[in-house]
C-alpha cells in the first residue's frame, strides 16, 4: 500500500476533523430524550429499571463516572463515526480527491450527522459501532503487509460488532454478513477452505463475545421481573392490528370476555404509527395484559399460521410507517434539549432547559422534512446503488463495504417483523451506512463495465 500522503488526503482528514468539532460544538453536552435520561440514571446508579439494553446504560455510567453528564459519551460515540470516515481512504490505498471531498462535505451537512450525532440514543451508538466495525474489518482485509495491524483491526471489528449486537439485538444480523465478507476475502487469497474457517470463526467470535459481555456487565440490581415483555408487547400490537382489520378474527385460546373487549376497542384505538395508543384505553390494556401468556402466544401463532394474509397486510401497513414515515413530524425525527421525569432529572442534576443551539438544531432538521435527505427510502436506494457498483469490482475492501450495505438493508428489513412504532431513529443505521458507502465509492469509483455485442 502506498505511503504517499497527497494534499487531497490531508484535506479529507481536515474536513472530517472539522465536522467532528462542529458536531460537538453544536450539541454538547448532548440531547437527551426520556429514554436517554432514564438510561443515564440507570448507569449512574448501577440499577436497571427499564427494558432498554443494559449495555447502553452501563456505558453511560462509565463515561459519567469520568466526566459528569453525557458530554464524554457523546464525544466518544461521535469519534467512532468520524474515525471510521477518516479511515475510508486507507481502504483504497490513501486515494482521495475532489470527488471524495464533495461527498464527505455533503455527508457532514445532513441532519443524520448535524442532529443525530449529538443525541444520546442507543440507535446512534448502534449505527456508529456497526459502520466503524465494517470499516476496520475492511482495513484488516487490505493490510496484509502488516500482520499486527491486520489482526488488531479484525479483533476490533469483532469487538465493535459484538457490542453493537448487545445495543440492538436484531443488529446481530451484521455478524454473518461480516463473517461472509471476511470468508470471501480470505478465501480468495488463502483458499476457500481456510476462508470458510476464518469466516465461521469470526461469526462465532462475534456471537460468543456478545454473550460473554452481556453476562459480564449485569446491573448491580434490577426491578425487572421478566425479560420477554418486548415480545409480549409485539404480540399485543399484532393482535390489535389484525382485529382492527378483521374483528371476526379467531382469537381461540383468549378468554371470551377479553376477546369481546379486544374486538370492541381495538379497531377504534389501534394506530399503525405506534403501540402507545393502545394504552389510551384502560379496558383494552387490562384485557391484553391479563390474558395468560400461553393463550396470547397461541392466539398470535394461530393468526400467523392460519391467517398469513391478514398478518402480512397488517405488517406491511406498520412497516410503511417506519420505513417511509409519511408524516415524519409524528415519528419523533430528533430530540433537542433534555426530556424526562422531573424527579429523575432532579436526581441527575439536569434541567429541562434546551441547549444554547436548540433553535438552530430545531430549524435545521425541520428544513429537511419532506425532502429525500430525511427519507429511509432514499438511503435504501443509495445503499443498493453502492452495493451494485462495488459488485462489479469486488476487491477486499469492497467486500467489507458491501457487507455494510447489506447489514443496513437487512437491519431495516427486520423491522417488517418487529416494528411497533414509526420513530425515525429506529432505521438510522441504514441512513448512516449508505452515507459511509457513498464516501467510500467517491474515493475510487469502480469503472463502469459494458458488455460488447457480438459482431
Amino acid at each position: 500500500m502506498s505511503q504517499a500522503r497527497p494534499i487531497w488526503l490531508w484535506l479529507f482528514w481536515a474536513l472530517a476533523a472539522a465536522g467532528f468539532i462542529a458536531v460537538l460544538t453544536i450539541n454538547l453536552p448532548g440531547q437527551l430524550s426520556v429514554d436517554s435520561v432514564l438510561q443515564l440514571y440507570e448507569g449512574r446508579n448501577n440499577h436497571q429499571m427499564t427494558f432498554n439494553p443494559w449495555i447502553m446504560s452501563w456505558m453511560l455510567g462509565l463515561a459519567d463516572a469520568v466526566f459528569r453528564g453525557t458530554g464524554l459519551f457523546v464525544a466518544l460515540n461521535a469519534a467512532l463515526l468520524f474515525a471510521a470516515l477518516a479511515m475510508l481512504p486507507l481502504l483504497r490505498g490513501t486515494r482521495a480527491g475532489p470527488r471524495a471531498l464533495v461527498a464527505l462535505a455533503f455527508v457532514l451537512i445532513t441532519p443524520q450527522i448535524v442532529n443525530f450525532q449529538g443525541i444520546v440514543w442507543k440507535d446512534v451508538l448502534f449505527a456508529n459501532l456497526t459502520v466503524a466495525g465494517f470499516v476496520v474489518l475492511g482495513l484488516g482485509l487490505v493490510r496484509r503487509d502488516r500482520p499486527d495491524l491486520r489482526w488488531g483491526a479484525l479483533a476490533a471489528a469483532v469487538l465493535m460488532l459484538a457490542v453493537a449486537g448487545l445495543v440492538r439485538q436484531n443488529g446481530l444480523i451484521a455478524a454473518p454478513l461480516a463473517a461472509l465478507a471476511c470468508g470471501i476475502g480470505e478465501g480468495r487469497r488463502l483458499g476457500w477452505r481456510r476462508g470458510l474457517v476464518l469466516g465461521a470463526g469470526g461469526f462465532v467470535a462475534i456471537v460468543a463475545l456478545a454473550f460473554l459481555l452481556g453476562a459480564a456487565i449485569r446491573p448491580g440490581s434490577s426491578e425487572l421481573k421478566t425479560t420477554d415483555v418486548g415480545l409480549r408487547v409485539l404480540r399485543h400490537y399484532d393482535i390489535a392490528g389484525a382485529v382492527s382489520r378483521d374483528p371476526s378474527l379467531d382469537l381461540g385460546p383468549i378468554p371470551p370476555q377479553r376477546q369481546a373487549v379486544i374486538r370492541a376497542l381495538a379497531p377504534a384505538i389501534f394506530s399503525p404509527e405506534r403501540v402507545d395508543t393502545l394504552d389510551s384505553s384502560r379496558d383494552l390494556t387490562r384485557a391484553l395484559w391479563q390474558t395468560p401468556k400461553a393463550a396470547l402466544a397461541q392466539a398470535w401463532g394461530n393468526m400467523v399460521l392460519h391467517r398469513p394474509g391478514l398478518y402480512v397486510s397488517h405488517r406491511i401497513t406498520v412497516f410503511r410507517q417506519v420505513f417511509l414515515t409519511p408524516d415524519i413530524a409524528r415519528c419523533g425525527p430528533v430530540t433537542i434539549g433534555v426530556d424526562g421525569p422531573a424527579q429523575i432529572r432532579q436526581a441527575l442534576g439536569l434541567t429541562a432547559e434546551t441547549s444554547r443551539n436548540a433553535g438552530f438544531l430545531r430549524a435545521y432538521q425541520q428544513a429537511f422534512h419532506g425532502t429525500p435527505l430525511f427519507s429511509h427510502l432514499t438511503y435504501a436506494i443509495l445503499a443498493l446503488a453502492v452495493l451494485g457498483a462495488l459488485a462489479t469490482r469486488r476487491e477486499a475492501a469492497d467486500l467489507a463495504v458491501m457487507g455494510l450495505m447489506l447489514a443496513g438493508l437487512g437491519f431495516a428489513a427486520s423491522f417488517f417483523l418487529i416494528s411497533i412504532a414509526c420513530d425515525y431513529r429506529y432505521l438510522y443505521m441504514l441512513d448512516l451506512a449508505a452515507l459511509a458507502g457513498l464516501v467510500y465509492w467517491a474515493l475510487d469509483p469502480p469503472p463502469l463495465k459494458f458488455k460488447r455485442r457480438a459482431s
